[in-house]
């Protein structure tokens, strides 16, 4: 079955920065809905559509293109007070950025009182070289279609 809208797609993938380094591979396969439901990269989809299980290709994409560029308004600095006991650099916080928005929040310092967060997903700002290969291509069911995203293993779960 070829890649096309209403399908979904299982792929194997690995990240790596622009000059080669591996920044993540998949270690359990990524299936997306295919068709314009926001559930991976523009570029990716248009890269995809139309090929078949067996299709491997590598993409160089620019930030605006993966994960976008930095947004120094989601980076903060907050009174340790506010955090529960055991706030550890590397910890993960859902919060609000300034513009309001729910956003997760990485720790990147504690330095005494002051806890310092960043909102921009690790991979923002930077370039990217993406390896994929296509795993299986199905017909997505009627409620992946009205729900916007693969159910089941690999899948969105509810």
């Amino acid at each position: 079955m070829k890649i096309e809208k209403d399908t979904a797609v299982t792929l194997r993938y690995k990240v790596a920065d622009a000059n080669g380094k591996l920044l993540e591979q998949s270690s359990e396969p990524m299936v997306y809905l295919h068709g314009g439901y926001d559930n991976t990269f523009p570029k990716l989809e248009a890269a995809l559509e139309g090929k078949m299980p067996g299709f491997q290709t590598t993409l160089d994409l620019q930030p605006q293109d993966a994960f976008g560029s930095r947004d120094e308004s989601l980076v903060q600095t907050i009174p340790k007070t506010q955090f529960p006991p055991g706030v550890k650099v590397g910890g993960q916080l859902q919060g609000r950025g300034e513009d309001g928005q729910a956003h997760m929040f990485t720790v990147m310092k504690i330095k005494g009182d002051k806890v310092m967060l960043d909102g921009n997903h690790p991979m923002a700002g930077k370039a990217l070289r993406l390896s994929v290969t296509v795993m299986e291509v199905r017909a997505a069911t009627d409620e992946e279609i009205t729900h916007r995203h693969v159910h089941g293993e690999h899948g969105h779960h509810h």
